[in-house]
């Protein structure tokens, strides 16, 4: 079995944390939990000096340049791009890393924009995971909910298979909060983090069974590429006729040799402002600050700054978020509903929803 091969899915370009994060530079890029970007750190959790192979990044060909640069940042100049035409969601985006690897490479496909604090914990669940995936078993890792969060799809764990690894018994897509109290209560459940392991030549052949067109159209993309240096670009026309499905509904609820791997590691998706302040270092009165702040009188916020000095008097529970040509203000709480300002934004033509800061 040849060495593991981090797979970084880096194809995301949403405005959830606007006015930081837009489609020119998307969070992926962006340093949001330490000096590192998140790329960076994602790709640091399986370096080639623990003994992986050098990355795959399947990302947006619109941001191959500060892709590049970072990686080159640090020390990952002999990463393979796969540089998508076109978003076709993860399942395509698998399948052509997959086909650009040797069938028996183990592959840990991880999200480009997430923050797993226990590094350790996780390189953990991964050699608990590995003799299995070595076996043709596609693994998913479940992360150990802290709550009873309605914004994650959860995997149901049955038999144990191996010491810390288990059958999957069902997934099923976002509760209401009363569903998500009874998986809590239950103990047999983990959120979907979207974190997996598996053979490349055992999840093409899912593909083939499952998602024939999906297989067939990326095939034809691969056997089309163009090669530049370590930039691959699939066909254009062949990767846009793929299906557009996630890895989720188009292998993983249909395959019959599906485990996962219920893991402990400090995991956030960071997917709203409210998720990067609950991950976020504090101070006595509960602010989180980046930036040139001034916080008086003033409690629980989250208040970043990429520029202009930002004074907070006598306030409380805000999100606060000043870039050089935007401001976001907003209740804690409510951070989900960034949504109506991009949409506004949309419907204006706005340059702040594209252009790079």
């Amino acid at each position: 079995m040849s060495l593991i091969t981090p797979v970084i899915l880096s194809g995301g370009s949403g405005t959830r944390l606007w006015p930081l994060s837009r489609t020119g530079r998307p969070k992926q890029l962006l340093s949001l939990t330490s000096e590192e970007t998140m790329l960076q750190l994602t790709a640091s959790r399986a370096p080639v000096s623990e003994g992986y192979a050098a990355p795959v990044v399947v990302a947006n060909a619109a941001h191959v340049e500060m892709i590049e640069e970072q990686l080159t940042a640090g020390g990952l100049e002999q990463a393979l791009l796969i540089l998508e035409p076109a978003g076709r969601n993860t399942a395509p985006a698998i399948a052509a890393a997959a086909l650009a690897v040797d069938r028996d490479a183990l592959m840990l496909v991880m999200p480009s924009d997430h923050v797993i604090r226990d590094v350790a914990a996780f390189r953990a669940a991964i050699a608990a995971a590995t003799p299995l995936a070595e076996q043709g078993w596609l693994i998913t890792f479940g992360i150990t909910p802290d709550g009873p969060e309605t914004g994650y799809g959860y995997i149901q764990r049955g038999e144990e298979l191996s010491p810390g690894v288990a059958r999957v018994r069902n997934f099923v897509e976002k509760p209401d909060r009363a569903t998500a109290e009874q998986y809590l209560a239950g103990g047999d459940y983990s959120w979907n983090g979207g974190i997996f392991l598996f053979a490349a030549g055992a999840y093409l052949d899912a593909l083939g069974t499952h998602a024939p067109d999906i297989l067939a159209a990326v095939q034809r993309s691969m056997e089309g590429a163009t090669r530049e240096g370590h930039r691959l670009y699939p066909n254009r026309h062949d990767f846009a006729a793929s299906p557009s499905q996630a890895i989720d509904y188009a292998v993983m609820e249909k395959a019959e040799r599906v485990a996962v791997v219920p893991v402990e590691m400090g995991w956030s998706d960071v997917g709203s402002w409210d998720a990067l302040h609950a991950i976020s270092d504090t101070d006595e009165a509960g602010n989180a600050h980046h930036g040139e702040v001034f916080a008086i009188d003033t409690e629980r916020c989250l208040i970043r700054s990429e520029g202009p000095v930002v004074a907070a008097v006598g306030v409380s529970d805000l999100i606060v978020i000043a870039t050089p040509d935007a401001v976001l203000i907003m209740p804690r709480g409510e951070s989900q509903e960034v949504k109506r300002a991009v949409a506004a934004l949309q419907k204006d033509g706005h340059i702040t929803l594209d252009r790079a800061l």
